[in-house]
């Protein structure tokens, strides 16, 4: 908790914002040498050779112009990328964001003072939402710390995205709004909405200009629930966020011309400081397995959570946490920082509240009542429907591996997070029988606005090690040496993509000039290895880790035959996330997850009785 809060004022939450680099474009040649150092394990020699000589004669072509009005374009943008990057990752989608694009996962507070309990649902979650308030407040005031990499301020724009943002959608393309300011700033909303039983509530989290403690808290929620109690459920129409892009924006503008009241209360929705779920599931959880709750997490029940908005936060009737979060706003690491500052804060005061029990007199919830008719009730219907259907597909292991963890890793000088990485190649390499293409999210927040670049895992490094591995004759030194060299390349790769010199981000900068321009696709991009190598959001494993922290989340594959994998590394364990489709016959989570707790153990032997 103490590195999250500014130990003086001086240093400000956004303070470095203006002195923040511009994000560089990299240089032309050298991109288009990592892309084909990239694609390399997935082309065949003949395919290679065709790629060798597009890449050829887009470099002297076509590419070098695009290069050029790409260089233009970041010379009056401090980050060339932020707006395309919003638009073509999100907010120009059209497939359901609730369960393809949004993150989910468990709130961590169960290992230690919220384990399940039947009968504390309401009392919890006042205590977490008031701590999540304080975060508010701390972000408003600006006394949330800045992060840095070493000395350096890294971006904290995401962090104004946290509270007071909803994505809203449109016919072809959708749009976010923000309303949050700082205190210097002007007034910001400090409602929030709680959803129960296909119901929508509100109230100001705010009394007198104070945030409402626990008790106030547990008051209005308690309101709630007395409400929804042996009453019939309401309309759900939430779950039409669950929708495809297109049909929610086409609903939405049925849902605001029936009724001028009804864009009101979607107006309330988009600018409350977050949603609060009630969700009557219980779904059992313990540190060792959080397959149900994190499952849950992402494919619950769609009436009580507004699937546009920047946080919703889930509270079961178990007592158990968890977040749905739509993902266009902010990258998982802003919820997980949120997440651990509140588990550090409920570990040392066990939970529990100590301040004033006195309930201020204040007004009670308001209920959000939409005006609906039989086409919304049919639409509503059909996005539950569509949304069951989806879900379903849908296969979850949330497993923590506790052989070992960061402890044993550092101790052999090796780094946690490409250890677990080269893993999950070999893994998938035994479980496949071939390469996986491969996304990592490397963070760019160096660099003014800066989000993500991919980095890509799948090298040639790593899967030559992969066959050494699975190759009997192959003795152990000649594995440790292929280890090695993998590892390093990794590293290295990583440490360019984080400062900029990554390719994939420039790729699609170059092809959306060209789509911008009018221009023939290029093509580079044309190639079937481009797609076969993962380009084009066609990665067959898309990972990222989450930390070192107690937080976890999770996402569902990028693409039908693949695999979504969160991770976070404990001193003592590695807590994994992985999905897969069920409609595919060749995925299978739960045999992945196996084939890593196997390539784990053996690359820490190797690194053991090699010494490395």
């Amino acid at each position: 908790m103490a590195n999250q809060l500014s130990g003086s004022l001086q240093e400000r939450t956004f303070q470095y914002q203006n002195s923040l680099p511009p994000l560089p474009v990299p240089l032309l040649e050298g991109s288009l040498s990592k892309y084909l150092d990239a694609v390399r394990p997935f082309a065949t020699e003949q395919e290679y050779k065709a790629t060798v000589e597009n890449v050829r004669n887009f470099k002297e072509g076509v590419g070098q112009a695009l290069h050029q009005k790409l260089l233009h374009r970041a010379r009056t943008k401090r980050n060339w990328l932020e707006e395309w990057w919003l638009d073509t990752a999100y907010l120009e989608l059209r497939m359901p964001s609730q369960l393809n694009v949004n993150f989910g996962g468990p709130a961590p507070y169960l290992e230690h003072c919220w384990p399940p309990a039947e009968g504390t649902q309401l009392q919890r979650n006042s205590v977490g939402m008031w701590y999540t308030l304080q975060y508010w407040d701390l972000i408003r005031t600006e006394r949330l710390a800045p992060h840095k990499a070493g000395r350096v301020g890294l971006d904290m724009d995401q962090y104004r995205m946290l509270f007071c943002t909803c994505k809203v959608p449109g016919v072809s393309k959708d749009t976010l709004l923000n309303y949050f300011k700082t205190e210097r700033e002007g007034p910001c909303p400090s409602h929030v909405v709680v959803m129960c039983r296909g119901r929508i509530f509100t109230f100001d989290a705010l009394c007198d200009g104070k945030i409402l403690t626990p008790p106030e808290l547990l008051r209005q929620l308690k309101y709630v629930t007395e409400c929804c109690e042996g009453e019939p459920e309401g309309d759900g129409v939430a779950a039409l966020t669950s929708e495809e892009r297109t049909t929610w924006a086409k609903a939405r503008e049925h849902l605001i011309s029936i009724d001028p009241a009804n864009k009101s209360i979607l107006e309330t929705i988009q600018s409350s400081l977050f949603v609060v779920s009630l969700d009557d599931a219980k779904p059992y959880a313990t540190p060792e397995n959080y397959t149900p709750l994190t499952l849950e997490t992402l494919t619950g029940d769609p009436t009580i959570r507004w699937g546009d908005k920047s946080y919703n936060s889930i509270s079961y009737a178990d007592g158990t946490f968890g977040s749905n979060c739509d993902h266009a706003p902010y990258d998982a690491m802003i919820m997980v920082s949120l997440c651990y500052y509140i588990d550090q804060i409920l570990e040392a005061t066990d939970g529990k509240w100590t301040g004033s029990t006195t309930v201020r007199a204040m007004p009670f919830p308001e209920e959000l009542v939409f005006t609906v008719d039989d086409k919304v009730r049919r639409v509503i219907t059909l996005a539950k429907q569509h949304y069951l259907e989806t879900t379903q597909n849908l296969q979850l292991v949330c497993y923590a591996f506790t052989s070992f963890g960061k402890a044993a890793i550092k101790q052999r000088k090796l780094h946690p997070d490409t250890f677990v990485q080269l893993a999950m190649q070999l893994a998938y390499y035994r479980k496949h029988g071939r390469p996986g293409s491969c996304y990592e999210t490397a963070m760019t927040r160096r660099f003014y606005h800066g989000r993500t670049e991919t980095m890509r895992p799948c090298t040639q490094e790593a899967v030559l090690w992969c066959q050494t591995m699975l190759d009997p004759t192959c003795n152990e030194e000649v594995k440790r040496k292929a280890l090695l060299t993998a590892l390093n390349k990794h590293n290295k790769l990583m440490a360019q993509a984080q400062n900029g010199e990554g390719f994939d981000r420039h790729l699609l900068g170059l092809y959306l000039v060209a789509k911008e321009e009018g221009l023939p696709i290029p093509h580079l991009f044309m190639d079937p290895v481009y797609a076969k190598s993962g380009g084009g959001g066609n990665f067959v494993l898309s990972s990222s880790l989450v930390g070192y922290t107690t937080v976890l989340g999770a996402v569902a594959p990028m693409v039908q035959h693949g695999y979504g994998f969160f991770y976070r590394i404990r001193d003592d364990r590695i807590v994994m996330s992985i999905t897969a489709w069920k409609s595919d016959p060749q995925t299978d989570a739960e045999s992945l997850f196996q084939n890593l707790c196997t390539s784990l153990n053996d690359i820490l032997q190797l690194a053991t009785t090699s010494q490395l």
